[in-house]
């Protein structure tokens, strides 16, 4: 599903005027008639309810005074409150004013605090409170009486629909910047504004409706808008069903490359993640002395040595081992327990010069990244990074903070600009692709916030890559499921109790809904 900037929405709708010659008071009486749709599915009959409309100087406004009119027809008993003068409201609303002028006596001025006194009394008594004061452009703080207002909203009793988006809150952040309206129901039209679905939203949006408008299709799919929502039905269409004539090796060989001491845990996280999705083989390669640790949690995966140095890492000697392994696999994940040392970049960069499948760059493979990110670019391979915030201000070269702050934009730049794809993970992990698109993930929780989650969620991703998913699909699929995955395990075990080993037991259930 699309996402939309509030610039984007902005340019639908006047295209929708200018191009299909849909007039924007029709838009605006669709917009009002899906609000009214809503109500009467929350309430049922609405004859004899008391309801009350706080419309703002905008369109917004007006697509609030259609529903104080629909509503009146239907024998509600609505007061409608409008907060600005006749002649400051934009063309439809006055329009809207006006036909509502004439069917009710109940409309109220709202431009001052002496205003208030009424708004409270009426809000008190109210079942519904519609709030149409601001809609997707507004960004920034509500006013002082703005927020006065919103704060009388959000202290009543009734429940509270927003129209298009609750005031005070930032369409394309989620950002609340102080007050702002705290709905029962959000009614969205077209699509979802790429705000909603941010977590720093989620006390503010409530239940979330995407009502039709009669916008065109085409303007809804078009292919500039670069920003989407990861679905399960997107999501559903992506895991194929097993052929019944199939063997091993039609779900492909994933091989992990990493491990060294006292971080071989990583590897066999990885290994198993990936086994569980359905692949066919899964070899895991690691520094030699340390096979003993791993082999016996390993039982279904084959193990090869690698010469190891020193300290017990992987060596640049292994890259002619690591070669003839990258020429028997479907996709190669790297980095899991690798550990940060001298010649991590170098043995790397091996693989990425001599890599023709797929890769997955995970953990300390990112960390080998830092100094030398040019690497990256013009290769003829996909290649999946998987940074958390840490390790993405580390390739960057920004802090955690800005890499928060701008985490959409920042993605896109960054994977446009080395041609890989990445996802950014973290509360709503962003993936990014070189060609500018955007997915959103909006599964999983803070109890995923534990050591080896990222090494799962490589596994999986590879897994889906060596059974034939492109790289793109892949990752869509692995963090939408890892997610889901940690929300099933966290209901039974809570979130403070889940640890990376329950994501992988968990990946079976999961993925048997999606059969």
């Amino acid at each position: 599903m699309k996402l939309l900037t509030a610039d984007e929405m902005k340019n639908i709708d006047l295209r929708a005027s200018n191009e299909y010659y849909i007039p924007s008071i029709i838009l605006m009486e669709n917009a009002g008639l899906r609000v009214v749709d809503l109500i009467e599915e929350l309430l049922g009959d609405v004859q004899g309810k008391n309801i009350t409309v706080i419309a703002g100087k905008g369109n917004n406004g007006g697509d609030g005074l259609v529903v104080s009119r629909h509503l009146i027809n239907l024998g509600a008993n609505v007061d409608t409150f409008l907060m600005g003068k006749a002649s400051e409201l934009t063309t439809d609303t006055l329009t809207n004013y006006k036909i509502l002028d004439k069917i009710s006596n109940r409309i109220y001025p709202l431009l001052n605090e002496e205003d208030l006194d009424n708004l409270l009394t009426i809000l008190m008594r109210s079942d519904v409170v519609i709030d149409a004061i601001y809609g997707i452009g507004f960004k920034g703080n509500l006013n002082e009486l703005d927020a006065k207002i919103v704060k009388m909203i959000n202290w009543c009793k009734a429940s509270v629909i927003a129209v298009d988006i609750p005031s005070g809150v930032e369409a394309d952040t989620g950002k609340v910047h102080g007050e702002a309206v705290m709905a029962t129901n959000t009614i969205t039209f077209a699509l979802p504004k790429i705000g909603m679905i941010m977590y720093s939203c989620r006390d503010y949006i409530g239940q979330l409706t995407v009502a039709d408008i009669s916008i065109p299709l085409a303007l809804l799919e078009d292919n500039t808008i670069k920003n989407n929502l990861i679905t399960n039905d997107m999501v559903k269409h992506l895991v194929l069903p097993r052929d019944p004539e199939s063997h091993k090796g039609t779900y492909g060989h994933v091989l992990v490359v990493g491990g060294s001491i006292g971080l071989t845990g990583a590897v066999v996280l990885t290994a198993n993640a990936a086994l569980k999705t359905g692949v066919g083989l899964v070899t895991a390669a690691l520094p030699e002395s340390l096979l003993p640790n791993v082999d016996n949690q390993l039982i279904e995966v084959m193990t090869i040595p690698l010469v190891e140095t020193g300290h017990s890492t992987i060596a640049l000697e292994s890259i002619p081992a690591i070669e003839n392994m990258l020429g028997t696999s479907s996709v190669c994940a790297i980095g899991p327990g690798m550990s940060r040392y001298k010649e991590a970049n170098a043995v790397l960069s091996a693989v990425l010069e001599r890599s023709g499948i797929p890769l997955v760059i995970d953990a300390d493979g990112l960390n080998a990244l830092e100094n030398d990110i040019e690497v990256l670019k013009n290769r003829q391979v996909p290649i999946i990074l998987t940074p958390h915030p840490g390790e993405m201000a580390r390739l960057t070269g920004k802090t955690i903070k800005e890499i928060q702050a701008n985490r959409i934009e920042i993605a896109r730049n960054c994977a446009i600009e080395w041609g890989v794809i990445i996802v950014l993970k973290g509360n709503r992990t962003v993936i990014a692709t070189p060609d500018g698109e955007v997915y959103i993930n909006i599964t999983g929780n803070p109890g995923m916030a534990t050591a080896g989650s990222g090494d799962v969620l490589c596994g999986i991703i590879a897994g889906f890559i060596a059974q034939g998913l492109n790289s793109k699909n892949a990752a869509i699929t692995g963090v939408y499921l890892h997610g889901l995955i940690g929300d099933r395990v966290s209901e039974s075990k809570g979130q403070r109790g889940l640890i990376a080993g329950d994501l992988i037991y968990g990946i079976p259930d999961i993925l048997k809904q999606f059969e």
